[in-house]
């Protein structure tokens, strides 16, 4: 019995190779995310007091230009509501809790 080999290529790597970065762009790509939660950081902390006795573990999506934030109880509806109001905004999602983080690891 013969065997036959498929003359089928297995694609290797990965599947967008047009989003490979340097090392600059992934240092500058780092460096605007911790200013943008450092920024964002500064309206959590302000909030959370009172926050965290009426919306405890509920989210908290920030936009660092205006300081404006929107408050769900789910992830998905604070992201998409905080979205359409800041659309070319990056945001930063919080949740209401002693850490500001979803869990620990």
């Amino acid at each position: 019995m013969t065997t036959t080999n498929s003359t089928r290529t297995m694609r290797r790597g990965r599947i967008f190779p047009e989003i490979q970065w340097s090392p600059e762009k992934i240092a500058q790509w780092k460096a605007e995310l911790e200013a943008t939660h450092k920024r964002c950081k500064v309206v959590f902390d302000r909030l959370k007091p009172e926050l965290i006795e009426t919306h405890y573990n509920w989210y908290i999506a920030v936009d660092p230009e205006s300081g404006d934030y929107v408050i769900d109880q789910d992830i998905e509806v604070a992201t998409q509501i905080a979205h359409q109001k800041h659309p070319n905004s990056k945001l930063h999602v919080f949740r209401i809790n002693d850490t500001g983080v979803c869990g620990t690891i």
